[in-house]
């Protein structure tokens, strides 16, 4: 089993080669969960993801005995970055291999990498059984993402950071996939911390290190936004030390992990991916569970496709009421939608769409349906717009 002598071993390699990045507090964050809330910035490396620690940690034990070796790795993305990245560096020739879900930004950034990209399958799993078959083709050393000792190690140097830089933390939040992060985490932790809390996060429709550890049989799901910690068979070697040194697990949902992401692009103005922010969704579904705690986040990466960033973005502001589609019923007689819109306009919302329907709809003849899509301050602002309308003789409501 990993060691802390094997994280600080793994640590001394890191120097120079990978950010020791910020863990600071998040004071706003802190006010609206009721715990104190401190950030670790995993996102700022260079390949965007906490991954290239353990990466470079395996690389580095693979160089030590072949520096020309060829390595292959399968991953839907961040590992895939890590290990393109660093064994260029290294001068190792690298095939990645990605299930066919995979975001093209992680895509064409680890070819950026010079990395030789296999596209196979629709699950991590297809894409794991694909890259064991190409290895032992080619001779390839396989990387593990997670179930390896050298990644969980790298993995660790997370923790050491964070309580060289804040000693003050009692728990540690960690998203958990196949396991590599939290294990080493808790490896290190546990031993310069014994009395820490540890609690480790999965979505809902990925439970299966839950499944496993606590013995639960939780269904999954075929996809989530946080496909980072999209992981059907959790590591053997990782379910070990979860069972060991991790006090909890916690199951989060796709709305609590759109949710976090957006609160982390407007409150922090920083950028994470779904798993990146499976920490503070956490604290947002289960704020009883940290209350009055001083907790640890690692916002462990930020590739997100920008298509799905835009479509959080929009489905944030919907929740928040700052989108929202109002129906309005008026006579269909010259200057009603003039009418509608100049009330609207009066009341400080903005117009995104009209759209203005006769025919399908179960209103008298004479009369006229028009939707609105509105952009407003928020859930009040649009209860004033509903108002001003009712009072110029409109009838109006909010469409869900």
């Amino acid at each position: 089993m990993v060691q802390l002598e094997d994280i600080e071993r793994a640590a001394q390699r890191l120097m120079g080669h990978v950010l020791e990045t910020p863990c600071v507090e998040s004071r706003t964050l802190s006010e609206i969960v009721g715990a104190q809330v401190f950030l670790k910035f995993e996102n700022l490396q260079f390949t965007s993801s906490f991954k290239e620690r353990g990466a470079f940690n395996k690389l580095t034990d693979v160089a030590a005995v072949n520096a020309h070796q060829g390595v292959i790795a399968m991953s839907a993305g961040n590992h895939a970055q890590g290990v393109a990245y660093h064994a260029q560096r290294m001068g190792m020739p690298a095939t990645i291999v990605m299930p066919r879900f995979t975001p093209g930004v992680k895509i064409e950034r680890t070819r950026g990498f010079g990395a030789h990209v296999v596209l196979h399958g629709d699950t991590l799993d297809a894409a794991r059984a694909h890259a064991y078959e190409l290895s032992q083709r080619d001779g390839l050393v396989f990387v593990h993402p997670y179930d390896d000792e050298a990644i969980i190690a790298g993995q660790g140097t997370v923790a050491l950071e964070m309580l060289q830089q804040v000693p003050q933390l009692d728990t540690l939040v960690v998203a958990v996939g196949g396991g590599g992060l939290i294990a080493g985490m808790a490896v290190a932790a546990r031993a310069l911390k014994p009395g820490i809390d540890i609690v480790g996060v999965q979505t809902q429709r990925f439970p299966a290190m839950v499944n496993a550890v606590q013995g639960t049989t939780h269904p999954g799901g075929t996809s989530t936004i946080a496909e980072g910690i999209a992981v059907g068979s959790p590591g053997l070697l990782t379910q070990e030390i979860i069972k060991s040194h991790v006090n909890d697990l916690l199951l989060v949902d796709e709305g609590d992990i759109e949710q976090a992401v957006l609160m982390l692009l407007e409150i922090e103005k920083t950028l994470v991916e779904g798993a990146g922010a499976a920490g503070l969704a956490a604290l947002l579904r289960h704020p009883a569970r940290f209350a009055g705690k001083t907790v640890g986040l690692v916002l462990s990466g930020g590739n997100i496709d920008p298509l799905l960033l835009a479509a959080i973005i929009e489905r944030g502001m919907v929740r928040a009421g700052r989108l929202a589609r109002v129906q309005v019923s008026a006579r269909d007689v010259p200057g009603s939608l003039a009418n509608i819109t100049h009330t609207v306009a009066e009341a400080g919302a903005n117009i995104d769409e009209v759209h203005h329907q006769r025919a399908f709809t179960m209103l008298a003849a004479q009369n006229v349906e028009v939707e609105l899509v509105l952009q407003t301050r928020g859930r009040e602002h649009l209860a004033s717009v509903l108002d001003a309308l009712h009072r110029d003789g409109f009838e109006a409501e909010e469409k869900r």
